[in-house]
């Protein structure tokens, strides 16, 4: 006995829109993966590209992690010449965290890589249906909070 194929497919929109996100992190996951990077290390690369000097505490903040975690993430990052700690004005207490030019190039592409992956999720669709779309979808988040890392 075969499948209908259409009565796998969810018949409810916003299953649809979990689907939706579901590809969207699939796409992330795959990117990150690639790179041999778990989610942290690519989250705190990507943090590091955009905050260079940053110190341990601000990036535990970020992470919401433990300093201890922030501690070991960052010594796993340096064997691999991801990421150098440098002491502020000679004082070995205090070291700000730079990416090397090594975790540069490996965490770069990440935003054109899911630019790409929402052009493959909405390429279906012609440009009165994108504006169509983003139309509903703002009227239906008008109203609702806004999400948070907490």
């Amino acid at each position: 006995m075969s499948m209908d194929p259409d009565e796998t497919r969810p018949d409810r929109s916003l299953e649809l829109v979990r689907w939706i996100g579901w590809a969207q992190r699939k796409a992330g996951d795959d990117w990150i993966r690639e790179r041999d990077l778990s989610h942290q290390q690519a989250f705190v690369l990507g943090y590091l590209a955009r905050s260079p000097g940053a110190i341990q505490r601000d990036i535990a903040e970020v992470s919401r992690t433990s300093a201890a975690s922030v501690s070991s993430l960052l010594q796993g990052l340096e064997r691999r010449g991801l990421v150098e700690r440098r002491s502020e004005d000679g004082d070995e207490r205090r070291k700000r965290v730079y990416t090397t030019p090594a975790g540069e190039d490996l965490i770069a592409g990440f935003d054109e890589a899911m630019l790409a992956a929402d052009e493959k999720i909405l390429a279906p669709l012609d440009d009165d249906e994108r504006t169509t779309l983003h139309t509903l979808l703002t009227k239906m988040t008008a109203e609702l909070p806004r999400p948070s890392r907490d």
